[in-house]
């Protein structure tokens, strides 16, 4: 079969996906919502949303167009004509990535916003299995998307390039671009929007449920609408882009490897060995349209049961069609045994993620039972089972390298890397069922709907707080293989290659001082990082409190009642402080790798991604389950335990949660885009620093 016809059958199953995708997007948005209550709140929800994401677009379409017009321009430099990976090609691919993120994060928005009324007055009318469906269903629209558009932009450009060229390898040079495109949206989406989504839910949470006890998302409170609308930009739109990055980051990191040549059972591959990602990652699309169809296909009633077996069903189909391929293809089983690799690491990781963050483990039971001593004890134990939890979820990740390596060797890791997202799909779908759900409880609440609605929301986003930490838990794991496999194609690609025992070995040296600098550079830009967005956040709803105070102050109707909280300003506070705030982080990300290989040169630079990718795997692990662990603690409290609702512990797991909420939706998410987006510049550049002296090498020399 000719590698033409393989890439042209990868496309077909994108176009699958994506069409089942509207069908069913094009199914959510006919829908009728009939409760008139339900209606205006989705009205105002739906409003805040498109003037966010507006704004936001347009911003990062300025830092687009400039990095598209820089790409076109080095390709006319002389000296690097022959780099591939920059140039009009690889403006056009990096256009295409930006786009389709992009597009992948807006359908995900239109499907939640619809989505979120459909669930609550599913909730009313049809119980748990109806409104588990409606929000399951919306949540597939995004995991569609996601590998739908992620795949398709990456097989067609390749395809395309491919034809152009005449070699997979000059293919595989210029669709770097496209992951950087992909890259570049992810990281201003998951910033900003979880930037906004956090502003907005610690102001409303301090002040409505900690200083005027009235219960979360009551419609009294002015930030509830601004909270609502934050589900949606930040855990919708932002992580539909920060998974298409992934996606075609683990994607890229394997094909350029591949291409290369890999040896497997004493054969040597090329072709082939680019191609084999891709059709991995083709199955794998397969494999989420038909979870999704088995599990439409009947309302269940228990909620962690029914995603655990969509995720199960995408897992079994992508490991029997990759043992197919890797038998037909590549003439051997250890491709295979990569793959599983990923899969069965991905697995575990979220496993253990809803060990340490579900409202049944003893980690939050311990959380919740600290908070009767105080705020303090909360933020101790959080921060203790936090940390813990970087231990087994590091471990099994590094099993997962090493097995994936004695088989294929890096190869194998690129593989187990393309292995693990490859249930993007249904992943995706299961994660974005959460903020609906959430979203869903609120509007109940906000509605005036009867107690047992709530109850049955209450149930849904519990599990969505799982489900959530499961699929943060995915993206960390997934982003150090990707960031593993991109590390070592950017060593070959910058020539980073010596003489052992007569053959050439990628190396670089860890002793030498350039490194040095590199690797503790990049050990503490995650802190950084870290650092501003979560001060963003702090800023941001300080300024929500401020708000909320202010109104509550000044209108006492609002609390009797009989006055219309001034939702509008709250969310233009969120809008503005996210838009703002997001811009620093985003410039670090994107030109430390640029600053510090062309300064120090290529060995820094490989010392910069090995010492980011070390902390800030860690780094979003902790915050995540932490997070996690808090916010799940919390709602064990409120469901009665302690003292319930606004008992003294009550109160100091709304601190915990407020604590955490920074931690798990906005810095610990940014974690493995500022890993991944690093990597992929210094791939770029890499062609670039063989050309040119580092500033600062002959003080070292």
């Amino acid at each position: 079969m000719g590698n033409e016809l393989l890439l042209v059958l990868v496309i077909g199953a994108t176009l699958i996906s994506i069409g089942y995708a509207i069908i069913l997007l094009t199914k959510i948005r006919k829908a009728k919502v009939n409760h008139p209550k339900i209606k205006e709140i989705s009205s105002y929800i739906k409003e805040g949303t498109f003037a966010f994401l507006k704004k936001e677009y347009t911003i990062i379409l300025f830092f687009i167009i400039g990095i598209a017009i820089l790409l076109t321009a080095l390709g006319f430099i002389p000296a690097l004509k022959n780099a591939e990976g920059i140039g009009y090609k690889a403006a056009i691919c990096f256009l295409v990535g930006a786009g389709f993120s992009g597009l992948t994060g807006f359908l995900g928005m239109l499907s939640g916003i619809k989505s979120n009324g459909l669930t609550a007055e599913a909730a009313d009318t049809g119980g748990m299995g109806k409104s588990l469906k409606a929000a399951f269903t919306g949540g597939a629209v995004v995991g569609l998307s996601v590998v739908g558009f992620g795949l398709l932009g990456l097989s067609g450009l390749f395809y395309l390039f491919y034809k152009i060229s005449g070699s997979l390898q000059v293919a595989a040079q210029v669709v770097v671009g496209y992951g950087l495109g992909a890259s570049l949206v992810a990281l201003f989406a998951r910033v900003g929007g979880g930037i906004y989504t956090k502003a907005a839910d610690v102001g409303a949470d301090l002040v409505g449920k900690v200083e005027s006890g009235i219960p979360e998302d009551d419609p009294r409170n002015p930030a509830v609408i601004a909270d609502n609308v934050g589900d949606n930009v930040g855990d919708i739109a932002g992580m539909g882009s920060d998974l298409t990055e992934s996606y075609a980051g683990s994607i890229i990191s394997a094909i350029s490897i591949g291409v290369a040549g890999i040896v497997i059972g004493g054969e040597l591959f090329t072709d082939l060995a680019a191609i084999f990602p891709l059709l991995i990652a083709g199955i794998g699309v397969l494999a989420a349209v038909i979870s999704v169809i088995i599990i439409r296909l009947k309302e269940w009633k228990n909620p962690q049961r029914t995603l655990r077996i969509a995720t199960y069903i995408a897992a079994l189909i992508v490991l029997a069609g990759s043992l197919v391929l890797s038998l037909v293809f590549l003439k051997s089983v250890n491709p295979f045994f990569a793959v599983a690799a990923g899969i069965i690491v991905g697995i575990f990781i979220g496993q253990i993620a809803e060990f340490y963050t579900s409202d049944t483990s003893k980690s939050v039971k311990e959380i919740a039972h600290q908070s009767q001593t105080g705020h303090a004890t909360n933020i101790i134990a959080g921060f203790g089972i936090g940390m813990k939890s970087t231990a087994l979820t590091i471990i099994v990740l590094m099993l997962g390298v090493a097995l994936a390596f004695i088989f294929n060797g890096m190869y194998g890791i690129g593989l187990a890397a393309v292995g693990m997202l490859s249930t993007v799909g249904i992943t995706v779908s299961v994660d974005a069922y959460g903020p609906i759900a959430d979203n869903a409880g609120g509007i109940a609440e906000m509605a005036h709907l009867d107690p047992h609605v709530r109850e049955v929301t209450n149930k849904l986003d519990s599990v969505g707080n799982t489900t959530a930490a499961i699929g943060k838990g995915f993206c960390i794991g997934s982003a150090t293989l990707t960031s593993l496999a991109l590390f070592v194609a950017y060593a070959h690609a910058a020539d980073l290659e010596i003489l052992v025992n007569g053959e050439l070995t990628t190396v670089i040296n860890i002793i030498n001082p350039l490194t040095i600098i590199g690797l503790l550079l990049g050990a503490m830009l995650p802190y950084l990082f870290s650092s501003l967005t979560i001060n963003s956040v702090g800023k941001a709803a300080n300024k929500m409190i401020e708000e909320v105070r202010r109104q509550f102050s000044d209108d006492p109707g609002i609390m009797l009642g009989t006055s219309k909280p001034d939702y509008a300003k709250c969310v233009d506070i969120s809008t503005s402080a996210a838009l703002r705030e997001m811009i620093l982080p985003g410039l670090i990300a994107v030109l430390s790798p640029i600053a510090i290989g062309f300064l120090f040169g290529a060995e820094a630079l490989g010392g910069l991604l090995v010492g980011s990718l070390a902390s800030a795997s860690m780094l979003a692990v902790f915050m995540a389950n932490a997070g996690g662990a808090w916010d799940n603690a919390k709602k064990l409290i409120e469901s009665g335990l302690y003292g319930g609702k606004n008992s003294e512990a009550h109160k100091a797991a709304v601190t915990g949660d407020t604590v955490g909420d920074p931690f798990k939706d906005t810095a610990g998410p940014a974690m493995d885009i500022l890993i991944k987006l690093m990597s992929i510049i210094s791939l770029i550049i890499a062609p670039v620093l063989i050309e040119v002296t580092p500033l600062f090498l002959s003080l070292f020399q």
